[in-house]
């Protein structure tokens, strides 16, 4: 029986990528491009961006990747999405405004919002500008027609969908991200549209991951050159969906880093923090709830960072040199936030010694910012683990953080846990949506998820002596500005 293959449409924060994939999880193509945004200068902060283009972008690129690979049969399409990004609909069905997890709009109206304790219960999350509900409550106070023109609104990765089947609705892990979604009752929230003064008949119909949406409509199948019979499943977040890429289980942990690095756990049962300290989500299709604590950016950091003063030496080179290291002449702190008191910590800073020499300095630099992230991430893990109380020996990571084996290595040590990296660990989120898929298909036989590579802890380990520094001087930085 010849496998089946799919594409999947992941749309992330800086860039869209489009894979074609098999059912054994073989990537046979990739395409990818950058996201456009643009900002909207009546507000502190705010940027949007436009559904056509976005579609078109989608929609050009998958037809490339079909004509690439012309004797590939696609069997059905999947999207999945970063978290917190919405699209507007017109009363005719039209995605006429996207509102990213970048815009910041509501930012200045947020005192307005009361009730804070409860919408924390409700929804797992504190009240913030970061969250839709936040970003269309400030929408409403200075474009009231672009409000007012609202019929409904999705996430991205099904709005991704409606391009493919005409069809609107919206995933619960991505739902539980819009703060009107009561993760008590696995509902939209009358009480919660109120508090942000949005009408509850734009919420669109919940529908699980991993269920049919519908038949790829015939004018995406004309346009694509695909046969009739193409299905579009239901997919989700892209954190929820890089958990079940690396095999997460209940009662595990699990880290996924990339532009941020989440550190995540599945329990049967909701955690409710008094501290508020966790973000409390909820897992694909409602099965479990996912306990979030997140340290911010970190890898788009340690990425510029490396742009910046080494652009002609390659990472496994820089990796090389790390193996290298006996000591540290400097402590970095670069990542973004102090998550379990609900604040920016800021700008960051480097703290070196001197004098200086120049090559040393340099790696000097990187293995510290990477240290940054590791004892970033480490902070994190202590928070969630301290709410939890979870034994388990092992962490399971995936996402293209995980390329570095210092990270790894570094996380063992501090964690005191094997850190454990499954096959195709870096494409966690694709991977995750090929799950879903299989499911559907029933072909769960024809993905093996298994460990690739295991991280051991070693004492006296030069991170856990750098963590000392770090701690000190990151305080000394945060107050300092």
């Amino acid at each position: 029986m010849n496998n089946k293959n799919y594409l999947v449409v992941d749309s992330g924060t800086g860039n869209c990528k489009i894979v074609l994939i098999e059912a054994t999880g073989h990537i046979v193509d990739v395409l990818s491009f950058e996201n456009k945004y643009y900002k909207d200068y009546e507000y502190t902060d705010a940027q949007y961006f436009i559904p056509q283009e976005w579609e078109e972008k989608i929609l050009s690129a998958c037809k490339e990747l079909v004509n690439r690979n012309r004797n590939t049969k696609i069997d059905a399409v999947i999207s999945t999405s970063a978290r917190q990004s919405v699209v507007l609909y017109d009363e005719k069905g039209n995605a006429y405004y996207g509102l990213p997890n970048i815009d910041n709009r509501g930012k200045d109206w947020m005192d307005e919002i009361t009730d804070r304790g409860e919408i924390y219960d409700k929804t797992g999350r504190w009240v913030t500008e970061d969250f839709p509900a936040a970003k269309i409550f400030g929408l409403s106070k200075k474009k009231p027609d672009l409000f007012r023109k609202m019929h409904k609104f999705t996430s991205v990765s099904e709005w991704v969908g409606s391009i493919f089947t005409g069809e609107i609705c919206i995933e619960p892990s991505q739902a539980c991200e819009t703060q009107l979604y009561n993760i008590n009752i696995g509902d939209w929230d009358e009480a919660l549209c109120k508090s942000y003064k949005i009408p509850v008949t734009v919420l669109p119909e919940l529908k699980d991951a991993g269920q049919k949406l519908g038949d790829v409509k015939e004018s995406v199948l004309t346009y694509l050159g695909l046969e009739y019979g193409v299905i579009f499943i239901v997919g989700g977040a892209d954190t929820q969906m890089a958990l079940k890429g690396i095999n997460i289980k209940s009662n595990e942990f699990g880290i996924i880093s990339g532009t941020t690095s989440p550190v995540l756990t599945l329990n049967n049962e909701k955690i409710y923090d008094p501290e508020e300290k966790c973000w409390v989500n909820v897992d694909l299709a409602s099965n479990h709830y996912v306990i979030e604590t997140n340290p911010g950016v970190t890898g788009l950091n340690y990425q510029r960072l490396k742009n910046l003063i080494a652009p002609a030496i390659s990472y496994e080179e820089i990796e090389s040199m790390y193996d290298k290291m006996e000591s540290y002449k400097c402590t970095v702190s670069l990542t973004s936030l102090d998550f379990a008191k609900k604040r920016s910590l800021g700008p960051g800073g480097i703290i070196l010694t001197s004098p200086l020499n120049t090559m040393e300095s340099i790696h000097d630099i990187l293995w510290s910012a990477m240290a940054d992230i590791a004892c970033s991430i480490y902070t994190q893990y202590l928070n969630l683990n301290s709410m939890t109380s979870n034994m388990k020996d092992y962490i399971k990571c995936g996402g293209g953080g995980f390329r570095s084996r210092t990270l790894c290595q570094m996380l063992a040590d501090m964690t005191d846990r094997k850190i454990l990296l499954y096959n195709k660990f870096e494409q966690a989120t694709t991977i995750g949506t090929i799950v879903l898929v299989n499911r559907y298909f029933g072909e769960e036989e024809n993905l093996e998820l298994s460990v690739l590579r295991e991280y051991t802890p070693r004492k006296d380990s030069l991170v856990l002596q750098y963590y000392k520094d770090w701690k000190k001087n990151r305080k000394l930085i945060s107050e300092r500005n």
